[in-house]
């Protein structure tokens, strides 16, 4: 209990899209849908990576990573969301609530320094291809994979360890799909203003980096690209940097507009709408904008189709 009396809340109620039965039954079908095609597509290219030993390059490294993460991400979210679909109380812990957001923030956060060293690795191919395996070594590889999940893993202890100095009481409904931390804050009792701004502080100066390197890359690359003197090759690599920056813009523009946007400027709703883009849409997008248009990646998917082609004829 508070000293004014009431009770300390430690369950929520995620209000989730709808209450409309009909158009439920109809949300849950297309959000499993999607569900199994990303974590089958993801999960998929992480096996073909690990499988082929000629995809074994920090190029198809950083993607298998990518594609794990954006599984973690789905994984987060997703399950939880089409349970609540058709349970009664749609009820979630405090700390099944830090947990969700603990691998929400852990997955997106190597998503945006996994997405800046593939933009890395992919300026020092087009612009510097000869010496790619030296400015480019597994070695090197190793050690910023390494790097990326030690950050992916302390950045979100930290926002999860500032929400153990909130207190909430009073109303217990969260008006989103998934416990993220802005409609926690909302329903907090202690003045949130120190996790807003360790939001702002920690996730801004993450997004400013990663992005700042993205950009600088893609623009070396299309620097690169215009002194290109064939048509054909200039135009297929500006369709794939296209592709790529399309889902890159979309990633971040929608991690900036709810984590480093002040909260007093937004509305509930657009919480919601932005959400479903970098929790559902991407990580469903990202296997085919990266690898669906690789060669490379095609190449080896028609291998082993062949392969189990011949190996059923034989039986």
């Amino acid at each position: 209990m508070t000293e004014d009396n009431h009770s300390v809340t430690t369950e929520f109620i995620l209000t989730g899209f709808t209450d409309r039965p009909e158009v439920k039954i109809l949300l849950f079908v297309v959000f499993f849908v999607i569900y199994l095609i990303t974590m089958m597509g993801n999960l998929g290219l992480v096996v073909l990576i690990y499988m082929e030993r000629h995809l074994h390059t920090p190029m198809y490294i950083f993607l298998g990573n990518l594609a794990l993460m954006d599984s973690c991400c789905s994984c987060a979210i997703t399950p939880k969301m089409l349970e609540n679909f058709f349970s009664k109380d749609r009820m979630i812990s405090l700390y099944e609530c830090m947990a969700q957001f603990y691998f929400l923030c852990f997955a997106e956060t190597a998503d945006c320094f996994l997405l800046a060293a593939m933009a890395y690795d992919r300026y020092v191919a087009i612009c510097s291809p000869l010496q790619y395996h030296t400015r480019m070594s597994m070695k090197l590889c190793v050690q910023m994979t390494t790097v990326i999940y030690i950050m992916a893993y302390l950045h979100p202890i930290i926002h999860v360890g500032f929400l153990f100095r909130l207190t909430f009481c009073g109303s217990h409904q969260i008006n989103h799909f998934f416990c993220d931390v802005f409609p926690l804050y909302r329903l907090s009792c202690v003045d949130p203003y120190i996790n807003e701004l360790m939001i702002i502080i920690c996730t801004g100066s993450i997004q400013v980096f990663t992005i700042t390197v993205v950009l600088i890359s893609y623009l070396c690359i299309l620097y690169t690209i215009f002194k290109m003197k064939s048509k054909t090759g200039r135009s297929k690599a500006l369709l794939t940097c296209a592709s790529h920056f399309f889902s890159v813009s979309i990633f971040y523009g929608s991690l900036l507009f709810v984590y480093v946007q002040p909260s007093s400027v937004k509305e509930e709703d657009e919480d919601i709408s932005v959400a479903v883009f970098y929790t559902l849409v991407i990580p469903l997008l990202n296997p085919f904008i990266y690898s669906l248009r690789n060669k490379e990646v095609i190449n080896v998917m028609k291998t082993i189709m062949k392969k189990n082609k011949s190996h059923n004829s034989l039986k």
